[in-house]
């Protein structure tokens, strides 16, 4: 099983955001061949006034957004793990931050939103209050990928290992982390936090992230940390994007999985 991290750099412009995720899984799908692309958090929409956010958020099913990566799909005969998009809540003030997977034939296979909201102040003192816009989800998702059994979650979720550890308990393989990861918090938290993941749970761990700036609701420009990488289930990291736009790959084995839980097998001596 072949799989391709794509890294973007989304801003507030629906048109733009989905023509580079086309554009870079395109070029993907030329050179490297993947079975799966993996695209970041929020991929289809990042900045702008919560009113501007509203009216740009997609329909789930029926949205720009969700249309374009489902029909790449079918046309490709791939599956995309289609990252997080903002997700229409008709009637409502808020949106979800939702992931949305198509396999090889543009059938939507599994649905997950975020559940752990990004309410932080950064080290500079900047503000980051996710749950003002966002509705917390509440569901645990796992879907079948070819013999691969994946787990979702979405950028902060990675900070709690209860939700990994639960998704490893379910039989995970895979756990995809899309994110949108800030400079300040990335360049100290990512590598390490994804890394532990990936060696607590025996999974390969598949995370794309956001790159560079964007402009926020209030017309501050913040940056994110990029880096995305894919971990296998010793902890190493077997690829990695540059900075900039672009795209990895790796190959997921089932022997190493298999290997890396006879030789600790921590299910097995899990006490608590």
């Amino acid at each position: 099983m072949r799989i391709t991290v794509v890294q973007t750099n989304s801003i507030s412009d629906k048109a733009k955001n989905i023509a580079q995720a086309i554009g870079l899984m395109a070029r993907a799908v030329e050179t490297d061949r993947p079975d799966v692309l993996v695209l970041p958090e929020v991929w289809n929409w990042r900045g702008g006034t919560t009113a501007v956010k509203l009216a740009n958020a997609d329909r789930i099913p029926g949205g720009e957004a969700y249309e374009a990566i489902q029909a790449f799909a079918r046309a490709n005969k791939v599956w995309v793990h289609g990252g997080s998009m903002i997700e229409l809540i008709p009637g409502g003030s808020q949106v979800y931050n939702t992931t949305c997977v198509f396999d090889r034939t543009g059938r939507e296979v599994a649905r997950y939103r975020k559940i752990h909201m990004f309410d932080i102040t950064a080290p500079d003192g900047t503000p980051y209050n996710e749950s003002a816009t966002v509705k917390a989800g509440e569901d645990v998702v796992l879907y079948d990928l070819e013999g691969f059994k994946v787990g979702c979650t979405i950028c902060y979720d990675m900070r709690f290992a209860e939700l990994y550890l639960t998704l490893a308990k379910r039989g995970a393989d895979i756990i995809m982390v899309p994110s949108s990861f800030t400079l300040q918090t990335g360049k100290d938290h990512w590598e390490v936090i994804l890394r532990a993941r990936a060696i607590e749970t025996q999974t390969y761990i598949v995370a794309p992230g956001q790159y560079g700036p964007f402009v926020d609701g209030g017309g501050a420009t913040r940056l994110s940390y990029g880096h995305s990488l894919i971990a296998d289930p010793w902890g190493h990291v077997i690829a990695k994007v540059s900075d900039g736009t672009g795209y990895a790959t790796a190959n997921i084995e089932r022997a190493q999985i298999t290997r890396v839980r006879e030789l600790i097998p921590v299910a097995s001596h899990r006490r608590l």
